[in-house]
């Protein structure tokens, strides 16, 4: 990160994290113990890293334009010559030929010199080939399995009952049961059942807790849409795309 023009009011050359992905895998890997550590109160308890005693040497080369395969590249070969011992790297995209992919490329380069290399798997899934980093020179890492839960329950007038993931922590709902409405059928907007910035007709879901589909934008802008409209609450299901995902998000209503 020392050659050509930047931005320096958005971004700098330092290896320094400057949005937090960094920092959060890199704690998940050699983070030190950290006690009494929690996510807005929940979940208390010591966080660490897998190697806490670990030393760390950070190569920058992904900027706000995207991960170019020349810093890619710049980054695996500094790596090699300072002698790390591991090389981890959460960066990935859809796969491809290993001749024209530049990761696999400079893993196996990185493997040749002795060094293990760590890629992630990705975010995608459950469907087919949606893994990243597949190289068998690589370790592919991913989390399977999490030994804590942030449960949401859903009772319905039927009395059938189903539990999601959130990590709302205002104001719950009262106990009375209240009218829920499919977003698809509240907006005049063709993409309207994803819950999308002015997609939702207020006096449609005025009250309501409103079902919006996954995908289009964020989840949790999802409910910030929901909330403008009107709407009191928000189910938030996935499409087969997303099988049967759960993600516990700090969202803005119930």
């Amino acid at each position: 990160a020392t050659l050509g023009p930047i931005d320096e009011t958005t971004e700098s050359r330092s290896a320094r994290d400057d949005d937090g992905h960094g920092s959060h895998t890199l704690t998940t890997a050699g983070g030190s113990e950290v006690a009494e550590a929690s996510l807005f109160g929940l979940a208390s308890g010591t966080a660490r890293g897998m190697a806490t005693q670990a030393r760390v040497a950070a190569y920058k080369v992904c900027w706000l334009g995207g991960c170019f395969t020349s810093d890619i590249v710049a980054g695996i070969d500094k790596a090699i010559e300072d002698g790390v011992n591991i090389l981890s790297m959460s960066i990935g995209g859809s796969q491809t030929e290993y001749y024209r992919d530049i990761l696999a490329i400079g893993s196996f380069t990185a493997m040749s010199h002795g060094i293990l290399v760590s890629a992630s798997a990705g975010n995608g899934g459950p469907s087919a080939e949606s893994l990243s980093n597949v190289a068998p020179w690589i370790t592919t890492v991913g989390a399977g399995t999490i030994d804590r839960d942030f449960p949401s329950y859903i009772s319905l007038g039927n009395g059938k009952n189903y539990t999601g993931a959130s990590l709302y922590n205002g104001k719950p709902l009262p106990d009375s049961l209240l009218p829920v409405v499919y977003a698809g059928n509240a907006t005049n907007s063709s993409v309207g059942y994803l819950c999308i910035p002015d997609s939702l007709i207020s006096s449609k879901v005025s009250g309501k807790i409103v079902i919006c589909e996954r995908g289009g934008n964020s989840r949790v802008e999802k409910g910030l849409v929901v909330k403008t409209a009107g709407g009191v609450g928000m189910i938030l299901v996935n499409n087969e795309g997303y099988g049967e995902e759960l993600i516990a998000d700090p969202h803005l209503i119930p």
